[in-house]
């Protein structure tokens, strides 16, 4: 249902927002989201164009969610990205449907209406709210013994 770059660009919101304001660099967001590098560069490019995040170069610099996660919906982020898109006519264009859409179509239309408002009514801030103690420092970073983290290198 959600595209990879979706899936993508709400993980680095989410990690973004678990820094609480603190720049971390593509190296590090690849890391904790598991989204490739060369990838991210791309979804962070479009999340900045959106005014979600902003980026800065040098010595400190790094990405920060640019937006309060109060007021930032999955819906917002998803829009950013690949827009939902709901059905308006007919996708077989069949002359004898008009506008009207058939039960088929009338019901997966519904059911996108759905997925919309469930994103719609979605905040980051929501999302950081319901972790439980159970989880890692952030909602999108793999545990400790997950195949895909890196060793922590700084540990002896």
């Amino acid at each position: 249902m959600f595209s990879q770059t979706s899936e993508y660009a709400l993980r680095v919101i989410v990690y973004l927002a678990g820094c609480d304001g603190e720049p971390a660099t593509n190296q590090v967001i690849a890391a904790g989201t598991l989204v490739p590098r060369g990838y991210l560069a791309k979804v962070l490019q479009t999340l900045s164009r959106s005014g979600m995040v902003k980026s800065q170069r040098g010595l400190h610099g790094g990405t920060i969610l640019a937006r309060d996660p109060k007021g930032l919906t999955l819906f917002d982020v998803v829009q950013a990205v690949d827009p939902i898109r709901r059905i308006e006519s007919c996708p077989l264009a069949l002359l004898a449907h008009g506008k009207q859409l058939c039960p088929l179509h009338t019901r997966l239309d519904q059911a996108i209406g759905g997925i919309e408002k469930v994103l719609r009514n979605s905040t980051i801030a929501d999302l950081m709210e319901s972790k439980s103690k159970h989880q890692p420092k952030t909602l999108c970073e793999p545990p400790p013994n997950h195949p895909k983290r890196k060793p922590n290198r700084t540990a002896r």
